[in-house]
């Protein structure tokens, strides 16, 4: 790449961001935009604009997208088939026997494929890979040509036990490559080889329902960028914090789900490894929703089993991020029980919440924020004006505070409060759930709204300090600037651990980690070094839900792994289970090609900063907090001097975003120009 610019780019439900940065100079710049959910490309390239971007000089543009994980939460999905062993049709709707709603007998189910368009072939393998009915190639013809008559854009191929042998899958994928107009066919094994038929199913049936709208979008978004110059590749983020170049894709579609997270908490590991905080739960609050994730040690947690919504499960290894309802644009009403709800239905970006001005006219946790006096009118995001005020006060007053018996300021108190405790939810199932205190973290946050409420989500939480990074509205896109290449391998080995052959099982894992190394070296990126990482997903016998175990190299003693799992067993649930065989489900190798460092001192130029803390603050005004209004100061945070330390109450005001220090905490700043805010720490 030499000294050209790169540029990282995210796609989010409110906002799209863009960073840049010129290696030769030195010199960072940002856009924020609107995104166009009609159309993400034009946002992407709107941002382009803003930056004064040079796209005949740049050399790569990283993409973190939410254009599949929109499409399966919405449903809008192309028209796919499948095709599956005889009697097993309906494998997709009976799932695991769970209720969307644990009590009551009420919820909705719709499985992403079709009863009319999940069609059986004669075929069957046994769990041991033997022909039990050889393949009916002929009745595949017969079904692959109805499902084209019925409409269908991309096809699954989904046989019992293929990824034990997957000979007739391979079979059937060639048989349709002569029947089947477009490339989308999924076979259920390539994309993930291991057992359990409805989670393989599932996978499958996502990727191939948002393989035809994730080509399509890439091809826009890559069509618009080489109109405007660009010559290089253009590179997708993938749910597991990884890249891979936009022509390949969506062979694997699947794999994008949860792309957008992703490429913020990889972003916050970058950071928390140059601050020196390598512990973190991320907390990221953008418009539409908030999403939090673990990291320990500067790597964050991937999971092979992460459902994305009930009923929803998508076995490919991606970031462990959990996600609810709750961002700056989330709705608050009160129900027919006369209670407060605050999300999970969003403003978006249009109308958008009624500050923004475009005819939003239903109160959000941003116009609470507002109300409460955290937010500045003036200096608001993507305002269209024509909203004072007195305005969002009465459709506090009118919709929430009449019905509650409340003031309009009491009653976005009560918004806040109730956002609060859904994201403190969110965040105990990152930490709490697995076993982690959240005592022994910082919370990392970032999103346009995140730093905001972080310091009330940590006082909640007993975490005892707050990194705000220092372009925390512009993380995401940060991310797949930072962002290393990455690939995932994983194949079924289903044998107890006393019966496993352990050179075979090392077998496995080498030839994984050769391929991964073929892979980055095709890719038109520079790595400074390519890392391993070997994971066995292992569990007792007779158990149904599994723990990852790490391993150290490929050779590994089995005496040494039945410790190693045990161990890891133990510290899950403290309870030991000696006289209970383990088996060893599946192995997996994580290929990581790390990339050049990215200097985050540049994204606060240090030639900006005032001399003294009082040139960096621009006046007071008075914000509520706990019922009591503060006169509290406004620093501008680009501003600040880099010995800054102050307590609160305080205010800092930046371009992408706002943070909120509550009365009785204490603020320094760190090299990198990070925030810290010590949760009680007021001097």
């Amino acid at each position: 790449m030499g000294r050209r610019q790169v540029i990282g780019v995210d796609v989010g439900g409110t906002f799209t961001d863009l960073i840049l940065m010129d290696p030769a100079s030195g010199e960072v710049r940002l856009a924020k935009v609107p995104s166009t959910l009609d159309d993400q490309s034009r946002g992407v390239l709107n941002a382009v604009t803003e930056a004064q971007a040079s796209l005949p000089e740049t050399a790569l543009v990283v993409h973190g997208t939410t254009t599949t994980t929109n499409a399966v939460l919405e449903r809008k999905l192309a028209r796919t088939g499948i095709l599956t062993t005889a009697g097993f049709r309906d494998v997709l709707e009976l799932g695991r026997r769970t209720r969307p709603q644990a009590y009551g007998m009420k919820g909705d189910f719709r499985p992403l494929i079709p009863r009319d368009l999940r069609l059986d072939v004669p075929e069957r393998m046994d769990a041991q890979g033997r022909v039990v009915t050889p393949l009916d190639e002929e009745a595949l013809r017969t079904a692959a040509r109805t499902l084209l008559e019925r409409g269908c854009q991309a096809v699954v191929v989904h046989f019992l036990h293929a990824y034990r042998n997957p000979a007739h899958e391979l079979r059937a994928g060639e048989i349709l490559k002569e029947i089947w107009p477009t490339p989308y066919i999924t076979l259920g094994h390539a994309l993930l080889s291991e057992p359990r038929e409805y989670e393989r199913g599932v996978t499958a049936a996502v990727n191939a329902s948002v393989q035809p709208i994730l080509d399509r979008y890439v091809q826009n978004l890559a069509a618009g960028l080489a109109q405007g110059g660009y010559a290089g590749d253009l590179l997708v983020m993938n749910g597991n914090g990884g890249m891979v170049s936009a022509t390949r894709v969506a062979e694997e579609a699947a794999r994008t789900v949860m792309s957008g997270p992703a490429s913020g908490v990889m972003a916050a590991a970058f950071t928390g490894r140059a601050a020196g905080i390598p512990d973190l739960l991320t907390y990221d609050m953008g418009g539409t929703s908030t999403d939090v994730a673990l990291i320990r040690g500067a790597e964050p947690a991937v999971s092979n089993e992460i459902e994305v919504e009930y009923a929803m499960p998508i076995h490919v290894p991606m970031v462990d991020v959990r996600t609810v309802g709750a961002g700056g644009g989330s709705i608050a009403q009160v129900n027919a029980a006369g209670l407060l709800e605050v999300g999970p239905e969003s403003a978006g970006a249009t109308p958008g919440p009624i500050c923004y001005g475009r005819g939003g006219t239903r109160p959000t946790i941003s116009d609470a924020n507002l109300l409460m006096g955290r937010l500045d009118p003036a200096r608001l995001k993507s305002v269209e004006g024509g909203v004072t005020l007195d305005q969002v006060r009465a459709a506090f007053a009118d919709q929430l505070g009449a019905p509650l018996g409340l003031s309009p300021e009491e009653a976005a108190e009560a918004v806040i409060r109730m956002a609060n405790v859904k994201m403190a939810g969110a965040i105990r199932m990152v930490s709490v759930s697995l076993g982690a205190d959240p005592r022994d973290f910082a919370l990392f946050a970032f999103g346009g709204a995140g730093p905001l409420h972080a310091a009330a989500l940590a006082r909640e939480l007993g975490v005892p300090r707050v990194l705000v990074p220092a372009r925390p509205g512009i993380t995401n896109a940060l991310g797949c600037l930072v962002a290393d290449l990455r690939h995932d391998f994983t194949e079924a080995v289903g044998q107890p651990l006393d019966q496993l052959d352990m050179a075979a099982l090392a077998d496995t894992l080498t030839r994984q980690a050769a391929r991964g190394r073929a892979l980055i070296e095709r890719e038109e990126v520079s790595v400074e070094e390519i890392r391993i990482t070997h994971v066995l997903e292992m569990q007792f016998i007779g158990q149904t839900h599994l723990l990852r175990v790490p391993l150290d190299s490929p050779d590994i003693t089995r005496e040494a792994l039945q410790a190693k799992f045990e161990q890891i067993y133990w510290d899950r649930f403290q309870v030991r289970l000696e006289k209970i065989s383990a088996a060893v489900a599946t192995a997996s190798t994580a290929v990581i090609g790390r990339r050049a460092a990215f200097d985050p001192a540049r994204l606060l130029p240090p030639e900006n900063r005032a001399a003294t803390l009082a040139e960096a603050c621009r006046g007071s005004r008075p914000v509520l907090f706990d019922g009591q209004w503060h006169d509290t100061p406004l620093y501008q945070r680009d501003r600040l001097p880099a010995d800054a330390a102050f307590n609160g109450p305080a205010i800092l005001e930046q371009m992408d975003t706002t943070t909120l220090v509550p009365p009785g905490d204490r603020v320094t700043q760190d090299a990198c120009g990070n925030i810290l805010i010590e949760i009680g720490g007021a001097a």
